[in-house]
């Protein structure tokens, strides 16, 4: 049972490797102190970039269904982790506002869809790793993580109410393309460390590492328990 959260672990690096790659390529023309990462979906490389993202959204899927069927994490959890999915292909889909040309439903759609995911991804991770005290370390990493990512929200409302008691624009009082990588890669760790915990769990509870249970069967069908003779 732990294939899914492997492969889902393998496309969810998969999908973060093509956009850190992304960003990398285009540092020149795109800055990532200011620009956002969702600034990817505007140009020749907008399928680049859907491609990630979708990728991202498939691998966490693929990490939730071992969650399930090990029982690591209740209705809610997966509930939350399903929305972070959804949300995902909502931004690989519809392109962001393109502001040389002006807002539109598309950018919409897609800031609805990024807020979605970026919100119900800590949540699904602290849901889900809430019982860390008994399990791996795995697990206490992905309820860190999702409260750090939680830290990252609230600092960014705090800049929002900031710049309208100021009067300038919410994107101006930060650096909002760092503060928005800041946020995507601890969410991104946090979904690695589940999936980490939701593999790691399905070897450790595996028939072939599982204790026997019971004494021992000799031939003939006796399960007595003989004792063992003491060399003189």
């Amino acid at each position: 049972m732990e294939g899914p959260a492997r492969a889902g672990l393998a496309t969810v690096t998969a999908g973060a490797v093509v956009i850190a790659g992304l960003d990398v390529a285009y540092l020149g023309e795109i800055n990532p102190l200011r620009r956002t990462i969702s600034e990817h979906g505007l140009g020749d490389q907008a399928w680049v970039f859907g491609l990630g993202v979708a990728l991202l959204a498939l691998g966490s899927l693929a990490i939730g269904i071992t969650l399930l069927r090990r029982r690591l994490a209740g209705a809610p959890g997966l509930v939350a982790l399903l929305g972070w999915s959804l949300g995902l292909l909502v931004v690989a889909w519809f392109p962001k506002h393109d502001w040389s040309v002006g807002p539109s439903l598309s950018g919409s759609i897609h800031r609805a869809g990024s807020l979605v995911a970026f919100l119900c991804l800590p949540v699904a991770a602290m849901l889900i790793a809430r019982t860390w005290r008994r399990h791996p370390r795995a697990a206490l990493a992905a309820f860190v993580l999702g409260g750090a990512s939680l830290v990252w929200v609230a600092g960014i409302v705090t800049m929002i109410a900031i710049g309208n008691s100021s009067g300038l624009a919410w994107w101006q009082v930060m650096p909002l393309g760092l503060v928005e990588r800041g946020l995507a890669a601890t969410e991104v760790g946090a979904l690695v460390a589940l999936g980490v915990w939701a593999a790691t769990r399905a070897v450790a509870n595996s028939p072939a590492t599982a204790a026997p249970h019971g004494p021992a069967s000799h031939p003939g069908g006796d399960t007595t328990t003989r004792p063992t003779r003491v060399p003189r």
